[in-house]
């Protein structure tokens, strides 16, 4: 048994959108990680077993390693197929907008989506949602969209909808944003669902290792340069920063993912509390925060990187050059310390 977190009224709301229309489209945000695929994938193929029509569309490419997931080669990437997607998108009657909480993490697909006439529905569980659906299911507490798509689904009273690919893709969104359940998974409830999920069929271990166990000789030589070269610790702050440049990159054949986890590797040193990667992209350096404890890099974050988060997770941006970023970093070191929530 757990708890019922979502209100009632969200959860009648959604499921009488459900039931009275045929055409719904899934959305997530850029540069998709584990839980924007998992979630999405697990409600796609819950409203494919419901017999909706159903698509899945994401602004860009998702990293190689959740390729193996069932259904991911449904996915419509925006920026390759803009036509198709914005058809889907114009013929869609209900929009489910999952595990961003801001209009500008979907970037090109902004104006689109706005523009659609179809009733919208976010399930997320970053803190501070805009107010752009019409149904806002929020709950920051939750460790992962996937979490919170699992409690929809039995709170609809359709727990037995529920195949495997759908399990599969809700337990990989919960493995992957919690580090495999190292981080933001003290709750007891957590692990009442992984339970349910592995009745269901999921093969845990199996999904741990076609996870983190899936890469290439190329992104184990970029994680050997990173600590080796890379990497720089601030003793004082308790605090370690990894940076790449596209050059660094690039020299290593780096490809979509290949970076994902780099953020957390500093947390074995002893004393390190905060560490944060900074990874140059096209015209901008795209920048991840983790935390340990109450301190607040979603404040960091969004107070000084134009981005936002979770207190021990958060992400950001910077339009400039690498040594730019850093200096601004490293001016902000003496002052973060006191970003600690109450």
């Amino acid at each position: 048994m757990i708890s019922k977190i979502i209100s009632e009224e969200k959860i009648q709301q959604t499921k009488k959108l459900i039931d009275r229309h045929e055409k719904i489209v899934i959305v997530t945000h850029t540069s998709p990680d584990g839980d924007a695929i998992g979630s999405s994938l697990g409600l796609f193929h819950f409203l494919d077993e419901i017999d909706k029509q159903v698509s899945l569309i994401v602004p860009n490419e998702f990293p190689e390693f959740l390729e193996w997931m069932t259904g991911a080669g449904d996915v419509v990437v925006y920026n390759k197929y803009t036509e198709f997607a914005q058809q889907l998108i114009d013929s869609a009657e209900v929009i489910f907008c999952l595990d961003f909480n801001s209009k500008k993490r979907i970037g090109e697909m902004e104006s689109v989506i706005m523009k659609s006439s179809a009733k919208k529905v976010m399930v997320d569980h970053h803190p501070y949602p805009e107010d752009f659906c019409d149904v806002t299911i929020s709950y920051p507490q939750i460790c992962s969209t996937g979490e919170l798509i699992f409690r929809m689904i039995c709170r609809f009273g359709q727990f037995e909808s529920i195949n495997l690919s759908c399990a599969e893709a809700i337990y990989v969104a919960m493995m992957t944003d919690t580090g495999a359940f190292t981080y933001n998974s003290d709750s007891p409830e957590v692990y009442t669902i992984v339970s349910e999920l592995i009745k269901l069929g999921v093969k845990k271990d199996t999904l741990y290792q076609k996870v983190y166990h899936n890469y290439s000789v190329d992104r184990m030589k970029l994680m050997g340069y990173s600590l080796s070269e890379k990497l720089k610790i601030y003793p004082e702050q308790h605090t370690a920063i990894i940076s790449l440049t596209k050059a660094e990159l690039n020299k290593y054949n780096a490809k979509r993912g290949d970076t994902e986890g780099f953020v957390n590797i500093p947390f074995s040193i002893s004393g390190i509390n905060c560490s944060v990667f900074f990874r140059e992209d096209n015209e901008k350096i795209k920048i991840s925060f983790r935390s340990k404890g109450s301190l607040a890099v979603n404040r960091v974050a969004s107070e000084y990187f134009g981005g936002g988060g979770h207190t021990n997770a958060a992400g950001g941006e910077f339009y400039g050059t690498m040594d730019e970023a850093l200096a601004l970093f490293e001016k902000v070191i003496p002052h973060y310390l006191s970003l600690v929530e109450a």
